[in-house]
Order: C-alpha cells, then sequence, then structure tokens
C-alpha cells in the first residue's frame, strides 16, 4: 500500500508532539507535506489532519529511535526540535525515516539530503548554545543575577545546567527575550517557563560601577597592534553584541 503524501499535520508545538506526528506518519502510512504548530501561519490546499499529544506513543518512538537508529540520533532529533528553522519538522521526519531504514550509519551519510540538512540545521543550534555559554553577562539586581539574551534557536534547555554547575550557590534569572522564556534558578532548583516579559529596575550604584570596571577592563587588556574587527566579528558574531555589557554605552 503506497503512502498517502497529499496531507499536512498540526501538533501542539511539544517535543512529544513531534514525536507522536513521527508515529501517525508510519502507522497511518502517510508523509505529511508539513508539520507545523498552531501558532505558525501557514496555507496549504491539502486537508490538514490534527495529530493529539500521546505520551505512551511519543515514548515508543524515542525508544525506537534510541535502539533502531542510535542515541546520536535522538540527540540529532531533539537539537533540531529547538530549531526556529521553518520546516524542522520535515527536516526531523526524512532524517528518521532514512534511519529507521538505514541504522546507525545513517548520522555519518553526509552526501544525502536528508541528513545533510539535519547536520546543518542541529549544528547551528547546538553553536548557538556554546556561544550563549561564553556571551551571557549578568546583572545583580537585589542579589539575584539577571540576563537577557536573543537568540534565534530555542537555546535555554541547552544551558541551564551549566550555569547551574557554574553558579550552585546563586539566584539567577535568563531570560529568552525571543521565545518569551525563562530559566529560573533558585533553591538548587532549575525551571524553564514561560515569561512574556520581564521589567526590571534601574540598576543599582554598585552594579553601575561593576559594568563600568568590565569595560575598563575590557578596553585596557586589548594590544592596539593586533586588533581585528573581522576576526573578532567571526569569534563573537555581532548579533550578539546588544546584551554584552562591553558595547553598551
Amino acid at each position: 500500500m503506497p503512502y498517502r503524501s497529499d496531507i499536512a499535520y498540526v501538533y501542539d508545538g511539544s517535543f512529544d508532539g513531534l514525536l507522536c506526528c513521527v508515529y501517525e506518519s508510519y502507522y497511518q502510512k502517510e508523509l505529511p507535506l508539513l508539520i507545523f504548530s498552531p501558532d505558525e501561519t501557514q496555507e496549504t490546499i491539502f486537508p490538514v489532519k490534527e495529530i493529539s499529544t500521546n505520551h505512551a506513543f511519543a515514548e515508543r518512538v524515542e525508544q525506537s529511535i534510541c535502539v533502531s537508529i542510535s542515541h546520536e540520533a535522538m540527540r540529532l532529533v531533539r537539537l533540531c526540535y529547538f530549531s526556529s528553522e521553518k520546516g524542522k519538522e520535515i527536516v526531523a521526519l526524512n532524517f528518521l525515516r532514512l534511519g529507521f531504514k538505514l541504522g546507525a550509519r545513517v548520522t555519518n551519510m553526509l552526501s544525502n539530503d536528508a541528513v545533510s540538512k539535519m547536520i546543518s540545521l542541529t549544528r547551528f543550534v547546538s553553536r548557538e548554545g556554546m556561544y550563549y555559554k561564553e556571551f551571557i553577562r549578568f546583572s545583580d539586581y537585589n542579589g539575584a543575577l539577571v540576563a537577557i539574551i536573543e537568540p534565534k534557536s530555542f537555546v535555554l534547555p541547552l544551558i541551564v545546567q551549566h550555569f547551574c554547575d557554574r553558579y550552585p550557590s546563586e539566584q539567577f534569572l535568563i531570560y529568552d527575550e525571543s521565545h518569551k522564556h525563562a530559566i529560573i534558578y533558585q533553591n538548587f532548583k532549575p525551571t524553564i517557563v514561560p515569561l512574556e516579559d520581564l521589567e526590571l529596575p534601574e540598576a543599582c550604584e554598585t552594579e553601575v560601577k561593576y559594568r563600568e570596571l568590565w569595560k575598563r577592563f575590557y578596553n585596557t587588556i586589548a594590544i592596539e597592534s593586533r586588533i581585528n574587527p573581522k576576526l573578532r566579528m567571526n569569534n563573537m558574531p555581532k548579533r550578539y553584541w546588544k546584551h554584552l555589557t562591553e558595547f553598551q554605552d
């Protein structure tokens, strides 16, 4: 029986929901041309099927990926889900369909279009996560450390453990202005929660002095003869500068 391809899936936007789309595709013999969440604007001439999230089905798919393909494939699917790239769901589905057919070697088949798309997308997400481990700048507000970021990908799950390990005895908040979520860490426990907006009080005098000291340190250690703006932008892309203390007026 041939797979039906004149169809689109809409799911709740969760990771388990994405895995349920994979489940539906296999068990109903369908190859959706689109998979999207309700907050995305999509126009299609094909019928749209709403995929309900069933955590038992999602768990079965996750176990199947780890056993039939590899744990590395599962890691790539998670990274793909954190991407903000349009069409990421179809990228994940095509990668998994090939993986279920070929097994663990699929992750090394970089010349295959489905695999190269997956690797390219997940490398961007992973790289952005690493950047934010380096480029986050905290400010002290009444004893709590606060940072604001504007990533393209949803990197909070990728960086949360790093900052918990780095500041185990602190209270901190990292606000993702792009995705309207925040990491809140207090009493040795992190949570990632939706947060529509963040209003901060004026920085206290001590915090302002620390910022000035950091800017002075940054400018003082620079070796004028070695200043290379192009190299700096390669290592520290300009879109990250907005929330870097050393570049603020």
